[in-house]
């Protein structure tokens, strides 16, 4: 109610622009799939976007087609509608399309702010092959999409896709949240009506029946809509060839990071190493030549601990050409997957997911 009364006019603003786009919103040529949210970053769009490749790509229907995933690309430096090229800089494209696109090299991965524009051209590529695209788009060559995957799409409501999936962060419910700039709210709470799966993030593994019936009454979401998912991480990788594998058995480990919340990954790494040092940076960090000057006085006064960051963040390492070569022998990153707690909730899920985007 406080954030009703303190940014009154944002709220209205806000319900104004949904009840205008209601039953508006132009649809795709061909079949899309909308992954969003109604909090600021941290809910896990990325790994659920993988999850959804996985599964369409392993499906009858779309696994021999061609597959696109459409971004905004945030904090790129480019313009406009670019398809990301498997070893461009993430500079160029964002750091999340750049990591979905190295590791799904099958599937096209464009960015546009403008999503019914992104779309178009996805489905229509002589469009960027010819006329006023021809010059602008470094990688112009690809084959026409037959579906479509938006990441973080919810808030666009000039395009209306086949099936919305909204993620909640279980740390972060939304009903206890506020809007921007007192809470994490970017939407409004009541437009999780608007989706046709709900997926509870980061859950416990030993989340109890009755917990998951709660959140379906305090979301006001039919419990058949209601998934939860849990984040498994793999096997740390070396991030250059350069990089001594050695360091994996270190008892030890500096860890970086430039993610919303680096939490879980701390208390994950603290089973297996001792923490010496934790960097923190802000969400999609821009690495400086100072960062890693920082980094290095560290290793230099623990030379036997595994430098460790996340996948997202690797990308954007990737970018700074003066990496120092004591950093790379010993720089990992730890990549995160998704999955569903119950085993009967993938095949569900997947059965769900494929009836929203099934005779388009």
């Amino acid at each position: 109610m406080v954030d009703r009364i303190v940014l009154f006019p944002y709220y209205w603003a806000l319900r104004l622009r949904n009840s205008y786009y209601r039953n508006r919103g132009q649809k795709s040529e061909v079949p899309a799939i909308c992954l969003g949210n109604i909090t600021v970053g941290g809910t896990g769009k990325t790994p659920h976007t993988e999850m959804i490749l996985d599964i369409l790509q392993q499906s009858d229907e779309w696994g021999g087609r061609n597959i696109a995933v459409l971004s905004r690309g945030y904090k790129r430096k480019s313009k406009g509608f670019q398809m990301v090229g498997f070893n461009g800089p993430a500079s160029e494209y964002g750091d999340e399309p750049l990591q979905i696109k190295r590791k799904f090299p099958a599937v096209s991965v464009a960015v546009d702010r403008n999503r019914v524009e992104g779309c178009d051209l996805l489905v229509h590529p002589e469009k960027v092959q010819s006329g006023k695209y021809k010059d602008k788009v470094h990688f112009p060559d690809f084959s026409a999409a037959d579906i479509i995957v938006l990441d973080d799409a919810f808030q666009y409501r000039k395009l209306r896709p086949d099936v919305n999936i909204v993620l909640v962060d279980y740390s972060r419910p939304i009903d206890e949240d506020q809007l921007l700039p007192l809470g994490n709210l970017r939407d409004l709470r009541e437009r999780i009506s608007e989706a046709d799966i709900v997926i509870v993030s980061k859950c416990p593994r030993d989340m109890e029946p009755e917990e998951k019936k709660s959140w379906a009454d305090r979301l006001g979401v039919a419990e058949e809509k209601m998934f939860f998912t849990y984040i498994k991480y793999s096997d740390i990788i070396p991030m250059y060839d350069s990089t001594d594998r050695h360091y994996v058995y270190s008892k030890k480990a500096i860890m970086f990071t430039g993610i919303a919340r680096d939490t879980a990954m701390q208390y994950y790494l603290s089973d297996i190493y001792k923490i010496l040092q934790k960097f923190s940076f802000g969400d999609h960090h821009k690495y400086s030549k100072g960062d890693f000057q920082s980094m290095l006085a560290v290793v230099k006064k623990y030379p036997a601990a595994a430098l460790i960051t996340t996948e997202k963040d690797a990308m954007r390492v990737y970018d700074f050409q003066g990496v120092p070569e004591m950093l790379k022998e010993r720089m990992f990153y730890l990549p995160i997957q998704v999955d569903f707690l119950e085993y009967g909730d993938r095949e569900r899920f997947t059965s769900r997911l494929l009836k929203s985007i099934s005779g388009r």
